[in-house]
């Protein structure tokens, strides 16, 4: 399980962050005493960090320049500010990533999945998969976007495991069907029709009417 430190002295924000974080299956925690995040930093030991820039006693940019001393964890400055120089400067101090208050929980989840992919390395038991705003959640068969999720069954997880996979290709309905032949999934033409039908009504409810593409004699893609 990925440990997640969260550096924002706004209550109410950290509090929101770390239930969903936690909902997703990573361990997040507050730092608390902000005139010593180093320490707790150095005692909890987390893969990331989420900072806000406007801290009490010492700024954002002060304690990511002070973990980047020891550390290469992944940084993401989560803040209200929207000028360029502090995006400029959050990538100097060594920050991976920039999200600006109000956000979208969805969106801080596709963004820290996506940045853990990239630093850690994800071969086995994928905990997320994202595509635009949507997040699949192999492990709990569920699809997540805006703050939404739906439940899938289980040939339809495997269906969007494949697409998800192959992000931005067209996959034939030959290897889809294939695919989940040899997982023992036995699949025809009309039940893969029906799966595709489904997970489109459910991703509608969630917002992406128009996320599963079809190209007639091709198949089916995701992220075009």
């Amino acid at each position: 399980m990925f440990s997640i430190m969260i550096v924002e002295d706004d209550e109410v924000i950290a509090s929101a962050l770390e239930e969903g974080l936690d909902k997703w299956g990573y361990e997040a925690f507050q730092a608390t005493d902000f005139v010593d995040v180093m320490g707790t930093f150095l005692k909890k030991k987390p893969q990331m960090v989420l900072m806000d820039i406007q801290l009490p006693s010492f700024n954002g940019y002060y304690w990511c320049q002070k973990i980047r001393e020891v550390s290469e964890v992944p940084i993401v400055f989560i803040t209200s500010r929207t000028d360029d120089m502090d995006l400029v400067m959050a990538i100097q101090m060594g920050a991976d990533d920039y999200i600006q208050k109000p956000f979208n929980l969805s969106v801080v989840i596709a963004k820290i999945q996506a940045l853990l992919r990239r630093t850690y390395d994800f071969t086995e038991n994928e905990q997320f998969l994202s595509v635009d705003d949507v997040i699949l959640k192999p492990a709990e068969s569920m699809l997540s976007a805006s703050g939404e999720t739906v439940d899938l069954t289980n040939n339809e997880r495997k269906i969007m495991e494949i697409l998800f996979h192959h992000k931005g290709e067209f996959v034939t309905r030959e290897a889809i069907m294939t695919a989940l032949w040899e997982d023992e999934s036995f699949i025809d033409d009309n039940t893969l029709a029906v799966n595709i039908a489904r997970l489109r009504k459910k991703l509608k409810s969630i917002g992406q009417d128009d996320f599963i593409k079809t190209k007639k004699g091709v198949g089916y893609a995701v992220g075009q």
